[in-house]
């Protein structure tokens, strides 16, 4: 299948000479002279590298058919984590490579869309945030009330995050997946 470069859009996948890349961002140029082109950001989806890359306007490239699955993180093996399709139950490996930091935030039993170009897991997408458990924190010193103080808590996937000094062991918390930042602490 193949796309337009004047109808590119963020987040669009592209088939390059074999290689699968990720549109960041486009801009449309018209200059004065010449004909108008299109300037853009492109992400390798294997190895995350980003590059610059510039079409004649009106050219067609080819578009890669990406299909977002929702799937259920089932356990750890190896290199590779196990996911399992909510709608089929059919189980697929994703290696660690395509998880990249995603992985601190699996815990099992979470929800992810997973990204698949010809049955083979190219990305992974999390929720902007989960809610996970502290395994292990420092208790806050008695009448420690700094406002904005905090302490490092090590979370049930193994993620160490800075948490406010009234968190302790054993307490949810909401993560923000995107910076790895402490949203809010969690209750029941």
């Amino acid at each position: 299948m193949s796309v337009s470069t004047n109808d590119l859009k963020n987040g669009m996948t592209l088939d390059l000479d074999g290689v699968l890349f990720q549109v960041i961002e486009f801009q449309h140029v018209k200059p004065g002279k010449g004909g108008a082109f299109v300037r853009t950001k492109l992400r390798n989806v294997k190895t995350g590298a980003v590059i610059e890359r510039t079409f004649n306007a009106g050219v067609k490239v080819a578009q890669a058919i990406v299909q977002r699955t929702s799937m259920q993180f089932l356990y750890a093996d190896g290199q590779d984590a196990v996911f399992m399709d909510l709608a089929t139950y059919d189980q697929i490996h994703v290696p660690d490579a395509v998880m990249g930091e995603a992985g601190r935030w699996l815990a099992e039993g979470a929800e992810a869309q997973v990204a698949l170009h010809d049955g083979v897991p190219i990305a992974l997408d999390l929720p902007a945030s989960v809610v996970l458990e502290v395994t292990q924190t420092d208790p806050g010193a008695k009448g420690d009330t700094r406002t904005g103080a905090l302490k490092p808590a090590t979370l049930q996937t193994g993620a160490v995050v800075q948490v406010p000094l009234f968190v302790e062991t054993g307490e949810r918390v909401k993560v923000d997946t995107r910076s790895g930042e402490y949203v809010e602490r969690v209750k029941g």
